[in-house]
């Protein structure tokens, strides 16, 4: 269904650096990247430009308008989340979703990777040891860090510190009028490593679906549809709230499979029972 097809990697932050080697082994496409297409029209980590919508709504746009203007009727676009982790609630997280658009077969395929692998942050700073402080723990120099004048003011970003040097003059210079400046962790991909590797890790989970094929019609993308909660406890035999089972579905025939207690567990222990460890 790929191979020997060229696929267009919808980036302006080089992740296709991460992307491309996995997919050109695994699917036999040859990757390109198009320069006529700007991402950050569609949102700015930095909120110069705000997202308007959700992340696989922008996904698919950017796929969409990218392969207009490439041309190209296959394409992958990547989109990052960062704030508090869903239920680790003090604690930051990355939710990267990976799009896989394939227009001549009608296909869509979304890899997710949720990780609390991430150094994003932020902080109202005054003084070069705060700044140090936050640099050191967000890694800098090989991480980047963005400065401007305060949280909500985008009008004076510095993106570009290399190094501590320019970093502290940025600093000065935006502090010198109320002796304080707001910096924060920079999530491009190409100024992130940390980032850069959950890109790499979403791939491999796209892969790994498009890899994944509907028994009944053979596409790509044979994904868990539903969880459904309920393997009993094996001292009350109560319906706990561990999975009983995975409903596989493909989205191009509707065709569904049923994989019964998938961690090989047939019930829970009662310290997970909310009849007897309530």
């Amino acid at each position: 269904m790929f191979s020997g097809r060229t696929l267009l990697i919808v980036t302006k932050h080089a992740k296709e650096k991460v992307i491309a080697p996995i997919l050109e082994e695994e699917l036999g496409v040859k990757c390109m990247v198009t320069s006529d297409f700007d991402t950050d029209l569609l949102g700015t980590f930095t909120g110069e430009i705000d997202r308007k919508e959700d992340p696989i709504t922008t996904l698919r746009k950017k796929c969409l308008l990218a392969m207009q203007l490439a041309n190209c009727d296959l394409a992958v676009a990547s989109e990052g989340s960062f704030g508090p982790h869903p239920s680790l609630y003090f604690t930051h997280a990355d939710d990267e979703f990976l799009i896989l658009i394939d227009q001549k077969n009608d296909l869509e395929i979304i890899g997710r990777e949720l990780t609390t692998e991430t150094n994003f942050n932020g902080a109202q700073i005054r003084s070069e040891k705060e700044l140090k402080d936050f640099a050191d723990q967000s890694q800098f120099p090989s991480h980047g860090l963005i400065l401007r004048k305060n949280k909500e003011d985008f009008s004076s970003i510095k993106k570009e510190n290399s190094d501590w040097e320019t970093l502290v003059r940025n600093f000065t210079e935006l502090s010198s009028t109320d002796g304080k400046a707001y910096v924060e962790t920079d999530m491009r991909a190409m100024k992130n490593p940390t980032r850069m590797k959950i890109i790499e890790k979403v791939t491999v989970n796209l892969v790994a679906k498009l890899h994944s094929l509907c028994p009944n019609c053979n596409t790509p993308g044979f994904d868990i549809f539903e969880v459904k909660k309920g393997l009993p406890c094996e001292l009350c035999s109560f319906p706990t709230r561990s999975t009983l089972s995975y409903v596989y579905a493909c989205k191009k025939c509707n065709f569904t499979q049923i994989d019964d207690n998938p961690h090989g567990k047939l019930t829970e222990s009662p310290e997970f029972c909310d009849i007897c460890n309530p």
